[in-house]
């Protein structure tokens, strides 16, 4: 009768010719590769083991494509419960894996294990922390000592919206994670491969999820009003305010890009660094923007969307490596399902083909890390090198992979890339340029009634949260932290022109300013002031960087045409306002 072979590590004992796994002597499930996997590197503890010759001993030498290896392998530090203090397997780059915790090896014929070396001191795994889930696979909570069989989901109220959220970890710094296009935060957790990239950001990082509006379990709202940009920075502002962040790292994964890009630039006293994964500038193709998809191409996206939502939708270019595989399929439309309704899917995803960050990149000032793989099905690498391009203090990773997701396919280069970037992280600078939309309104003639425009134009700046510069009698020139939001501001000034016998004109403009003891000056105060000479009476003319940042808000426009200005070396786009819009704050 053939004996068992029994290897003792950690809490875990491996029995393998039962196939089993113990934890602290209760059944752990795993599915049969992954059983192998950890077979062959637990024989083979303390020397590195190539992927050629795993692929040898798991799949036969059958032909395996190099991501299938490496979701084994996450599946196994999930399973093991593997963070910063407590590592099982390790990656040798370039070649392999070593299985580096200590073993112990029971003699043949033994039925108990009486002695176990126990090195990792940690609060890592309970078993009471071990929970089953849809697919039967075990999942570890690593990191997470949240009490409860998920991270603990808390709501922030956020103007009048309820903002679902989850806070991770206790490591040195925060990060805020944003996931891009649809998300559902409980809903990360039940797949292996997500969960397993989340407890290893959280390892060295106290990290904050949420749900944007609209989306997941955050309140759902009526398809003209889902968010903004400027609505999701005042959400993550929410957020970092409730779980009392000051500053923090801001992870944007594709479409999460270009907020974070925006909150970096606007907000660069809360930002500790940037980093954008898979991202983009622009949705839609223009001769100086040729990697993004046709106005075609984005309509047949849209009807697929209405046609098929609720399945895989969009799989095969966010995870190719995955794409045939049942269970990830299955998990991904669930997700898609439970992240947002089909027409708020559409809505969506309409509107963020609308943005474009590209006039917004050059004023991050913020410490900035741009990853993208070689070819990514979904955005072209063209896109994430464009992005890095122009930002000046960034630094650009390409790495080998097709897959979009970054946590399907090899995720532990982009967490040791994001890892190694945030310990490196210089001290906070003292902010002396932010980006800021700046309006300058005319009064169209000299004003009579002084301190009446004066009542009326605090009081309106209060409501809107805006920031005088100046004022006179003829002129206004104020600051806000959101374009969509100064529009309004100017239009609901207008609606009270007629009480000062006068029709307003306004420029606007979304640029850089430097600060100067908590005053506004330079480029983007100069450049509204010339913008608002292009206004007559009742107009309200704005740059092509403030129509490109409020895709979503309901403000339509009409183009007026191309401007040069003196002292100004390019030229500017200028578009006016042109369709009444309902007044919010």
């Amino acid at each position: 009768m053939v004996q068992d072979r029994t290897f003792v590590f950690d809490r875990f004992t491996l029995i393998t010719d039962q196939r089993s796994l113990l934890k602290e002597g209760q059944p752990v499930s795993i599915p049969p590769k992954a059983f192998d996997t950890l077979v062959f590197l637990v024989e083979n503890a303390g020397n590195a083991v190539s992927k050629e010759s795993l692929i040898a001993s798991v799949w036969g030498g059958a032909f395996v494509e190099e991501n299938n290896i490496a979701q084994n392998i996450s599946l196994l530090r999930r399973i093991l419960g593997q963070n910063k203090q407590t590592v099982f397997i390790e990656t040798v780059s370039k070649y392999g894996y070593r299985f580096v915790a200590p073993i112990e090896l029971a003699g043949q014929g033994k039925t108990e294990i009486e002695t176990k070396v126990r090195v990792f001191l940690n609060d890592a795994v309970s078993p009471s922390e071990v929970r089953p889930v849809d697919d039967g696979r075990v999942f570890g909570r690593g990191v997470n000592s949240l009490k409860g069989l998920l991270p603990e989901t808390r709501y922030v109220l956020s103007g009048d919206a309820n903002i679902a959220c989850q806070v991770v970890g206790d490591g040195p710094i925060d990060v805020v994670f944003v996931m891009g296009w649809i998300s559902h935060l409980e809903y990360f957790w039940k797949n292996h491969l997500f969960a397993s990239f989340l407890e290893r950001l959280a390892s060295f990082s106290r990290l904050i999820l949420f749900d944007k509006r609209g989306t997941g379990l955050s309140d759902r709202v009526p398809l003209s009003e889902l968010p903004t940009l400027e609505q999701r920075m005042e959400d993550v502002h929410a957020v970092m305010d409730a779980v009392g962040s000051e500053r923090a790292v801001l992870i944007g994964i594709s479409e999460g890009g270009p907020m974070c890009s925006l909150f970096a630039a606007t907000y660069p006293e809360r930002t500790s660094a940037l980093v954008m994964i898979g991202t983009y500038a622009k949705r839609i193709w223009d001769k100086d923007y040729p990697w993004a998809p046709t106005e075609e191409q984005r309509q047949a996206f849209f009807e697929l969307m209405r046609r098929d939502w609720g399945k895989p939708v969009g799989v095969e270019e966010r995870a190719p490596s995955l794409a045939n595989d049942p269970e990830f399929r299955e998990w991904w439309g669930t997700y898609l399902r439970m992240g947002a309704s089909p027409g708020a899917a559409v809505a969506l995803t309409k509107m963020n083909a609308e943005i474009d960050v590209r006039n917004v990149l050059p004023s991050i000032r913020v410490p900035t890390l741009v990853i993208h793989r070689s070819d990514d099905r979904c955005l072209k690498v063209e896109e994430g090198r464009f992005v890095a391009s122009r930002i000046s203090n960034c630094k650009f990773v390409e790495l080998e992979g097709a897959d979009h997701l970054p946590f399907v396919g090899d995720q532990d280069s982009i967490l040791d890339e994001i890892e190694s970037f945030t310990r490196a992280l210089p001290d906070a600078a003292i902010v002396d340029r932010v980006l800021a939309t700046v309006a300058t309104v005319s009064f169209g003639s000299e004003l009579t009634s002084f301190e009446d425009i004066q009542r009326l134009v605090q009081r309106k700046l209060d409501l809107f949260r805006g920031q005088e510069l100046s004022l006179d009698r003829t002129t206004l020139v104020a600051t806000f932290d959101g374009p969509a939001r100064c529009i309004r501001f100017v239009k609901d000034l207008f609606l009270s022109a007629a009480d000062f016998g006068s029709q307003f004109a306004a420029g606007i403009h979304t640029g850089e300013c430097d600060v100067r003891e908590g005053r506004y000056i330079g480029y983007a105060v100069n450049l509204a002031g010339l913008i608002a000479h292009e206004a007559s009476p009742g107009k309200i003319i704005v740059s092509r960087t403030v129509k490109d940042l409020v895709a979503g808000s309901g403000i339509a426009f009409g183009e007026v045409g191309i401007r040069s200005f003196r002292g100004f070396d390019e030229e500017w786009q200028l578009f006016e306002v042109i369709e009444p819009d309902k007044v919010a704050v």
